[in-house]
C-alpha cells in the first residue's frame, strides 16, 4: 500500500475522493432530474463522511489499497445514512428546519420529494454496493450487514423506539439499547465493513466490532452533549432541542458532568478494543485511535 497516511493527511486525502465520487456519481444515478437533485442536496450539503472515512482507515490498518471498487463500496453508506438524515428531519418525525447548515431536504423541496429523495437514496446504496467490483462473498456479506444495520434490527428500531418514547424517560440500559440502533448500528457497520474489505479474520472482526460498537455510542452521547453546550454554527443543525421535546438524551439523565464522564468511559471501551486488534495481531491501530480525538471537549 505504500506509505500510510497521518490522522490529518488521511482525512483531507480520503474526504476529497469521498466527494468527488459522491458528486460524480450521483448526478447520473436516474433519470428523474428533479429526484436527482434533491438526492443530490441533501448528499452534498457537506457532512464530516465520518463512516466511509472509518472503513477506509480500517483498510490502512489492514494495509489493504483503497480501490475504486472498495471507495464506492465504502461510500455507499454515506447514501444510506443521508437518506436517513432527510427522513428523520421530516415534519411527522423531527420536524427540523436546518441540516448540515443549510435548510433541510423537506424545506427545500416539499415533504413528498424529500420522502422520494430518501427513498432514492437508500435503494441507491445497494446498488452500489451489489455493483462494485469485488469478490462476490464480500458483496454478499456487505449487503447483509448493512441490511442488519439500517433495519428492523439496527438503525429503524432504535428510530423507532424513540418515538415510542418521547416524553417518557428511559433507564440507562434502555436509553443504550435505542442508540445503539438509532445512531450506533451503522457506525459499528463502517467499521466492519472495513474488515470484511480486508479479509479480516474472526478475532480482527471481533475487535472491530467492539472498537465500532464503542464508537458509535460514544458519537451519541457527544452528539447529545453538543445539543447542551454546543452552538447551532459549529453543528451546522439547530441545537437545545431535544429537552423542549422531552426526548431521551444523555445529559436529561445525568447531566452534563455525567455526561461527559460516560463519553470519556465510551472511549476507552474503544481503546481497549483497539488494543486487543494491536497485540493479537501486530497491527498498527494508530489511525484508528486517532479517531477518537473527534470527542475530545474543548475546555
Amino acid at each position: 500500500m505504500g506509505t500510510k497516511l497521518n490522522f490529518d493527511e488521511f482525512i483531507d486525502q480520503y474526504r476529497d475522493q469521498i466527494n468527488t465520487f459522491l458528486e460524480t456519481n450521483l448526478s447520473k444515478s436516474g433519470s428523474d432530474q428533479g429526484l436527482v437533485s434533491a438526492m443530490a442536496y441533501s448528499v452534498n450539503a457537506g457532512g464530516k463522511r465520518l463512516r466511509p472515512l472509518l472503513t477506509l482507515a480500517v483498510l490502512q490498518t489492514f494495509d489493504v489499497a483503497v480501490t475504486p471498487a472498495r471507495l464506492q463500496a465504502a461510500t455507499a453508506l454515506e447514501l444510506l445514512h443521508t437518506y436517513s438524515l432527510i427522513h428523520d428531519d421530516l415534519p411527522a418525525m423531527d420536524n427540523d428546519n436546518l441540516r448540515r447548515g443549510k435548510p433541510t431536504n423537506h424545506v427545500k423541496f416539499g415533504a413528498g420529494m424529500a420522502t422520494l429523495a430518501g427513498d432514492g437514496l437508500l435503494t441507491l446504496a445497494f446498488e452500489w454496493i451489489a455493483s462494485a467490483k469485488l469478490p462476490v462473498i464480500q458483496r454478499m456479506e456487505l449487503i447483509q450487514g448493512i441490511s442488519h444495520a439500517a433495519g428492523p434490527a439496527g438503525m429503524v428500531a432504535g428510530q423507532a423506539m424513540d418515538i415510542q418514547n418521547t416524553r417518557h424517560k428511559l433507564s440507562y440500559t434502555a436509553l443504550k439499547q435505542l442508540h445503539a440502533g438509532k445512531t450506533g448500528a451503522l457506525i459499528q457497520y463502517a467499521v466492519t465493513a472495513g474488515g470484511i474489505l480486508s479479509g479480516a479474520n474472526a478475532a480482527e472482526m471481533a475487535a472491530l466490532a467492539a472498537y465500532g460498537a464503542a464508537y458509535g455510542l460514544a458519537f451519541q452521547i457527544y452528539d447529545d452533549l453538543m445539543d447542551v453546550i454546543g452552538d447551532t454554527q459549529a453543528m451546522g443543525k439547530l441545537v437545545h432541542k431535544d429537552a423542549g421535546e422531552q426526548k431521551n438524551t444523555y445529559p436529561g439523565l445525568f447531566g452534563v458532568a455525567g455526561t461527559i464522564e460516560k463519553l470519556q468511559a465510551t472511549v476507552v471501551e474503544a481503546q481497549e478494543a483497539l488494543k486487543a486488534l494491536d497485540s493479537n495481531n501486530r497491527l498498527d491501530a494508530s489511525l484508528l485511535v486517532s479517531f477518537l480525538e473527534y470527542f475530545k471537549i474543548k475546555e
